[in-house]
Order: structure tokens, then sequence, then C-alpha cells
């Protein structure tokens, strides 16, 4: 029987509230309170997210007009990413669920769908199937000027990439695909520079090619009222120059 997933149509909102959503989420996952679950949102106003160790400096370096936009820090590793025009994943799994084995499984799962969701589309895309050397502290500044083997491109430009955190309850999965790009300093490509499809669409399709490659099955949902609660206290962390700035 397919493992069944709450799916959450959800934002768009600023950053704070979109990380908090996502911390409250693992929280409640990882403590049974909460099932597995997959929310799908989007950024207002554009926003910068920094991965969990990278350097503060490294944002006040950007040049504009993106550094001039909101930053907010998020609990996953990797680059940072500009959100705009774009759909944002969060998966969020018990760390026992069979996804959530091994170091690798989910990003292979999440990013298969990407390719196969766009081949119904008409776009080709493939694995990049070669790393990089980046760290937190080393490497472009931008996830998507970063390569890692289990990537998705479109010819030379990365189109998606994953980041996790990991508790000893619950994980947590973040992904971003770019629609269109308004800022030169993003470097990622955009699916509307090769197919005419949007966000929902793209959602759609990426969804059920989801569920078949990873014997799932998804079941509209919302956020509950314990998780929003949680959010709205966990919301003013990630609103504080403090967290922004930790590193």
């Amino acid at each position: 029987m397919p493992d069944r997933i709450r799916l959450i149509h959800d934002g768009p909102h600023d950053g704070p509230t979109n990380m908090a959503r996502d911390e409250a989420l693992l929280k409640c996952v990882g403590a049974g309170q909460s099932p597995p679950t997959l929310r799908l949102y989007r950024w207002a106003p554009p926003t910068i997210s920094l991965g969990y160790f990278q350097p503060y400096a490294a944002y006040e370096a950007l040049e504009p007009p993106a550094g001039r936009l909101p930053v907010v820090r998020r609990q996953t590793g990797g680059g940072a990413i500009l959100h705009d025009q774009e759909l944002t994943y969060a998966i969020v799994l018990p760390i026992g669920h069979r996804l959530a084995h091994g170091a690798t499984k989910l990003y292979e799962v999440a990013h298969d769908a990407v390719i196969h969701a766009l081949a119904d589309a008409g776009m080709a895309t493939w694995r990049g199937c070669r790393s990089d050397d980046s760290t937190p502290g080393r490497g472009p500044f931008f996830c998507f000027a970063r390569r890692h083997c289990l990537d998705v491109l479109a010819g030379k430009e990365k189109l998606a990439g994953s980041a996790q955190r990991r508790t000893r309850r619950a994980v947590l999965q973040h992904g971003s695909i770019v629609f269109e790009r308004r800022y030169d300093q993003q470097p990622a490509a955009a699916i509307g520079e090769y197919v005419n499809l949007d966000g929902d669409r793209f959602a759609e399709l990426w969804t059920r090619s989801l569920e078949a490659i990873g014997d799932l099955l998804f079941e509209p949902g919302a956020c509950t009222p314990e998780e929003l609660g949680r959010a709205d206290t966990l919301r003013a962390k990630y609103a504080d120059p403090a967290w922004t700035r930790r590193r």
C-alpha cells in the first residue's frame, strides 16, 4: 500500500513565516502529532534564504539589487537561494520512514520526480552526476551555482537542488524550482526559458510523479491550529537579526 502523505498548498508568505511553518512541521511530525507532510509554497516579497551554516558576511558582500532583498536563515544546509518567481517544497517525514533511510534516498526520489515531471511537459533534464568541493564556508554564495551529483540540470545549468535538516525524530528536506528570473544575480535554470509551464501545473505534474516513484499517496490538507500556533511563536526567532547573523 502507498504511504499516505498530507499535501499542503500554502503561501505566499514572507521569509520568517515560511521558515517558522517548516520548523513547526518538523517538530510536530517528529513528535508524532502530525502526519508526514509535503508543503508547497511561495515567497512574498522576494527573499534570500541563507543555508544554516552560511556566514552572514557573504550576504553583506552581495551587490544590489539582490543585496537589498530581505534575508532569512533556514534550518537546512546548503547555499543561499534567491526566492522569487518559483515554487518551494518542504517534505517532512518521521526519521523511521523508508524514504528517510540513508543520506540520499529522499534526494533521489524528489529529483527523479522533477526529471519525470518535466519530461511530461516536454523538457529534457538530467542528473548532474558530479559534485564540486563546496562547503558551508567555501564555494559560490548561491546554491544554484554549486554542484552536487544528485542535482537536476538543464543543459549545464542547475535546475533543482535540495538540502536537509535531520533531527533524532524527523527529517525536513527543502528544494526550489525557478520559473522565471528577474535578477541577473540568480544563477538558476528557469523553466520558463525552456517550456511554457507555470507553478500550479508543475506542482500537479511533480506530485503525480513523486507518488509513482516514491510509492506515495498525497491527501490534500492544511496546517492544523497547533502547527500554526507553533509557527506563530517560532516566527519571532526567524525575524530576529540575532538568528540571521548568528554565523
